[in-house]
C-alpha cells in the first residue's frame, strides 16, 4: 500500500519553493508567452489570416501551451531532483522507509502540478488575445495531463542523469525547444511538402500537438487516436527508465 504521507510530505516541500519563486516559476513563462501572441498574432496573423478555418491567432494557442508546458514539466521535474542530489539531501529520502515509487510521485506530481498551472494561465490569458473555443474540454485536460506527467517523468530522468547546472538545461534548449518549433507549433505540417510531411512525422512533439489542438478544434495533423498512443508509449518508456534507475541505484549510491 502506498505511503500517502509520504508522498504528501515530498510533494508540499516541493510546491512551496514555487511560492517562493513565484516570478520565475509562473510569472516569467506567462509574460513570455504573451509577448508570443502579440508577436505572432498580431504581426504574422495579419499577413496570415486562417489555417485550416481557425484564425491564425486561435490556430497557435494550443502549441505555445504546449511549448510552455514542455519546458516546464522538464525543467521543474530535473531541478527538482537534482538540487537534492547536488545538496546530498537525497540520502536521507533513500534511506527512508518509502519506494522508489512514492519518491516519484511526489517530485514527479509536484512538477506536473505547477506546469499545469502554468498551462491553465496561459490559456485564461489566450481569451484576452483571441477568439478561442474548446470542443473537448475533457480530452484538452486529458492531453495536458498526460503531457505533463509525461514529460516531467522525463525531466526527473534528466535530472538523475545531470552531473552538472549546466547539463539541466542541455536537453531543454537542444532537443526540446527545437522540436516543438518544428513539432507544428506555429503551423500545420500539412502546408509542408509531401516529403517533409514525412519526415515532420519522426519529430515525437508533433503528435502531442495534434492531440492537443484537436481538443480545442477538432482538427489535427495526426489520427487523435495515434496521438494519444505515441504519448502513452513514451509515458511508459519513461516509467521503465525510472525503474530501472532505482532498481540500479544509477547516480543515486554514488
Amino acid at each position: 500500500m502506498m505511503n500517502l504521507q509520504a508522498v504528501r510530505a515530498i510533494y508540499l516541500f516541493e510546491m512551496s519553493r514555487t511560492r517562493r519563486t513565484l516570478l520565475q516559476s509562473i510569472v516569467s513563462p506567462v509574460i513570455s508567452t504573451s509577448l508570443y501572441f502579440v508577436v505572432f498574432g498580431a504581426a504574422i496573423g495579419s499577413r496570415i489570416t486562417q489555417i485550416e478555418g481557425i484564425s491564425y491567432g486561435a490556430f497557435i494557442v494550443p502549441g505555445l501551451i504546449m511549448l510552455t508546458l514542455l519546458q516546464q514539466s522538464v525543467t521543474n521535474a530535473s531541478f527538482g531532483i537534482y538540487f537534492p542530489r547536488f545538496v546530498g539531501t537525497i540520502y536521507e529520502i533513500l534511506s527512508a522507509p518509502i519506494s522508489f515509487l512514492e519518491i516519484v510521485t511526489g517530485y514527479v506530481g509536484a512538477a506536473a502540478s505547477k506546469s499545469i498551472i502554468v498551462g491553465l494561465i496561459i490559456l485564461a490569458t489566450a481569451f484576452f488575445f483571441v477568439p478561442l473555443r474548446i470542443d473537448h474540454p475533457v480530452w484538452m485536460i486529458a492531453f495536458l495531463v498526460l503531457t505533463a506527467v509525461t514529460f516531467c517523468l522525463f525531466g526527473f530522468i534528466i535530472g538523475i542523469w545531470a552531473d552538472g547546472f549546466e547539463k539541466l538545461q542541455v536537453i531543454p534548449l537542444l532537443v526540446i525547444t527545437p522540436l516543438t518549433f518544428l513539432g507544428g507549433s506555429f503551423y500545420s505540417i500539412n502546408l509542408l511538402p509531401p516529403f517533409w510531411q514525412k519526415v515532420a512525422l519522426i519529430n515525437p512533439v508533433v503528435y502531442l500537438i495534434s492531440g492537443f489542438r484537436w481538443s480545442f478544434y477538432g482538427i489535427s495533423d495526426v489520427d487523435v487516436g495515434v496521438s494519444l498512443a505515441m504519448t502513452c508509449v513514451f509515458l511508459l518508456i519513461c516509467l521503465a527508465i525510472v525503474g530501472w534507475i532505482f532498481k540500479t541505484g544509477y547516480r543515486l549510491r554514488n
